[in-house]
């Protein structure tokens, strides 16, 4: 292969977008032939994409906006997210053909990856590849920087998780209850709230669409209150958590996924309560923690060979699926972490 010239599909980002994703934002066309080669002295390497990560952060730089930690796309250009990758042919000493890579990749069969420093090696291991993209790539050590260094959990607190069966949400619940807390997730199918009792181990779960009051929800599934928050969702639930927390709560701000593409935003009730219940609500980027992801790696991917965690994932076949498996997460459509398999290894 390395030498010959391919065609190289891409998803293309057609435009800037006001509100929700939908499929039609994207396109799959047909790039430039690409010669599979890494070009002489220009310390890049070339890579076949195997899977690619569908995330919801992936929103935001879909809009005409710069004051963001990432900037947006370029209207026109292939898409960018994670992947996990295998490379083809490099010009740089420290990647070799056959490596499998994970980092930042197009969303296109092959890329030609110019900054190195946003990929890493990895060892699979006898692990699936697409794990490197969820639960031992950045969902999962998000649920994990996030659990551990921004809610400080103890034995035995209650612990409340919101999109629950998502990427970051059901690693975050088995953590918990590794930890000894007492776990309930929210989810907005029957299925999603079956597969978090009976498949991911919490202790309780509900399906929040059938809930017209989540404060009546809330005080029947935590009657002495809840000490840690992991909050992805936002909007009513949150005004509905921020009543039932207990004195010295936490709140980790990882997403608030109702609130993507709502142009109108509303102000959020019940905030007096972080004074006179002393509790820390805070925001937080996985990347700010990176140093501990050594360790991260280490003890996940121990609890996961032991059989003490589970992770589930949403198999997308094929590039051409790109676009409806994005789409499909501002819908709930995903049942645990989406994923785009563009080519099997």
């Amino acid at each position: 292969m390395v030498g010959e010239t391919v065609e190289n599909k891409q998803i293309i980002f057609k435009g800037y977008i006001q509100g929700t994703p939908k499929e039609t934002d994207m396109e799959l066309r047909l790039g430039k032939k690409m010669k599979m080669e890494a070009p002489k002295g220009s310390a890049s390497f070339l890579v076949k994409n195997l899977y690619l990560s569908c995330d919801p952060y992936m929103r935001g730089r879909m809009r005409d906006f710069h004051g963001s930690y990432i900037p947006p796309f370029l209207p026109g250009s292939v898409i960018e997210g994670f992947g996990v990758s295998k490379v083809i042919d490099s010009d740089n000493p420290n990647f070799k053909p056959g490596d499998i890579v994970s980092g930042f990749t197009g969303w296109e069969e092959y890329t030609l990856i110019h900054k190195p420093e946003q990929l890493r090696k990895v060892e699979p291991d006898n692990m699936p590849l697409s794990y490197f993209i969820g639960l031992l790539g950045m969902p999962g050590f998000t649920a994990y920087a996030g659990f551990y260094e921004v809610c400080a959990p103890k034995k035995n607190e209650y612990v409340f998780v919101s999109a629950a069966s998502g990427a970051v949400g059901q690693l975050v619940g088995q953590l918990a209850k590794l930890h000894g807390c007492y776990v309930v997730g929210s989810a907005g199918s029957s299925q999603k709230v079956d597969l978090l009792k009976h498949k991911l181990g919490f202790d309780e779960a509900f399906n929040y669409k059938e809930e017209p009051d989540l404060d009546a929800a809330l005080k029947r599934y935590f009657p002495q209150g809840i000490d840690i928050y992991f909050e992805n969702v936002g909007g009513s639930m949150l005004e509905a958590v921020l009543v039932n927390m207990r004195i010295h709560g936490r709140i980790a701000v990882c997403g608030m996924v109702s609130q993507q593409g709502v142009s109108d935003e509303k102000g959020i009730k019940n905030l007096f309560n972080l004074i006179s219940k002393r509790i820390r609500m805070q925001g937080f980027l996985q990347h700010d923690y990176l140093h501990l992801f050594p360790s991260f790696l280490e003890k996940v991917g121990a609890l996961y060979k032991e059989g003490k965690i589970t992770y589930l994932e949403d198999i997308n076949e094929g590039l051409e699926s790109g676009p409806s498996a994005f789409a499909g997460l501002f819908t709930g459509k995903n049942i645990g972490k989406q994923v785009i398999c563009v080519a099997p290894e």
